[in-house]
C-alpha cells in the first residue's frame, strides 16, 4: 500500500464529521509502519530536544540568520528522528494540498482567532493575563525586521505543529492499545493530552500562567489540531496556524499604528 493511499475506516470508529471517511492517523496501527514503544521515546527526546534548542539561551549569531537557524531546527530534530524510524515513511504526516485545503487552512484559522479572543476575553474578565511579547516587539521593529519576523514564523510554526501532533501520535498509539478505550476515545485522549502538552509549552512566553496557557492556548490548540484530525494533513493545521498567527500579528501591528496616530 502506499503511504499516501487513505484507510477506509467505517462510521463508528470515526469522531463522526470531525473526521475525514478515507483516511486513518499514520503509524498507530502499524500503518504505513509500526513504531515500538523505545521508537516512540526516542521521538519524544526528539521533540524535546527540538523544543530546548528553540527557547534555550543559546547564542546564535546576531541577525536574521541568526533568529532563524533555532526556528528551522525546532521542526527538524523531531522530523529526522521520525525518518530514523520510519525510513521512508516518514512522509505519512502529510498530505496532499489543493483547494479543498486551502479553504480549510483559511477557515480553521479564522475559527481559532474567534475561539481565542473569546475565551482570551472571558479569561480577561476573571484574572490577570499576559499579553505576548513578540507581538510588543514586533510594533518596535523597521519594516526589515518585521519581514524577517514574519518570515521566521514559517519554520517555528511547522515546528509546533511537529511537536504537537508527534506526541497526538505517540498518546494515540499508548492508549490504542490498551484496554476499553477504543479508538475513538485514543483519538479524544491524545487530542486532549497533546493539546495540554501544548499549552504548557507556552508557560515560559506568558509567564508562567498556567490557566492562561491551559484555558487559552490549550483551546487554541484543539482547534488547530482538529484541523489534522479531520484531514490526516500536517500542511493543512501548519498553513491554518501561519494564517492564524499573522493574522494576529497583523491585527496587533495595525492596533499599535492606529494608537500612534492618535
Amino acid at each position: 500500500m502506499s503511504i499516501d493511499t487513505p484507510r477506509a475506516l467505517a462510521p463508528a470508529q470515526r469522531l463522526g464529521w470531525l473526521e475525514d471517511a478515507g483516511r486513518d492517523f499514520p503509524f498507530y496501527n502499524g500503518a504505513p509502519v509500526a513504531l515500538s514503544g523505545a521508537q516512540w521515546l526516542f521521538v519524544m527526546v526528539a521533540v524535546a530536544a527540538g523544543f530546548a534548542v528553540l527557547v534555550a539561551p543559546i547564542p546564535w549569531p546576531a541577525g536574521p540568520l541568526g533568529a532563524m537557524i533555532p526556528a528551522l531546527l525546532f521542526p527538524l530534530i523531531p522530523m529526522l528522528a521520525l525518518a530514523k524510524v520510519a525510513p521512508g515513511r516518514w512522509q505519512a504526516l502529510l498530505g496532499r494540498v489543493g483547494w479543498r485545503e486551502l479553504r480549510l487552512m483559511a477557515g480553521f484559522a479564522l475559527l481559532n482567532i474567534v475561539v481565542t479572543i473569546s475565551v482570551g476575553t472571558i479569561l480577561q474578565a476573571l484574572m490577570d493575563v499576559t499579553s505576548n511579547k513578540a507581538a510588543a516587539e514586533l510594533g518596535g521593529m523597521d519594516t526589515e525586521g518585521r519581514v524577517a519576523f514574519f518570515a521566521k514564523t514559517i519554520p517555528q510554526l511547522l515546528g509546533e505543529e511537529v511537536v504537537t501532533m508527534l506526541p497526538f501520535l505517540a498518546v494515540l498509539t499508548w492508549l490504542s492499545n490498551r484496554p476499553g478505550w477504543g479508538r475513538r476515545g485514543a483519538v479524544v485522549g491524545a487530542w486532549v493530552a497533546s493539546s495540554l502538552i501544548f499549552g504548557l509549552m507556552h508557560l515560559p512566553t506568558y509567564d508562567w500562567n498556567l490557566i492562561q496557557c491551559l484555558a487559552v492556548i490549550g483551546t487554541a490548540r484543539m482547534v488547530l489540531s482538529l484541523a489534522y484530525i479531520l484531514t490526516k494533513n500536517l500542511w493543512v493545521s501548519t498553513g491554518a496556524h501561519i494564517i492564524n498567527d499573522w493574522l494576529l500579528f497583523s491585527m496587533s501591528l495595525l492596533g499599535a499604528g492606529l494608537a500612534g496616530q492618535a
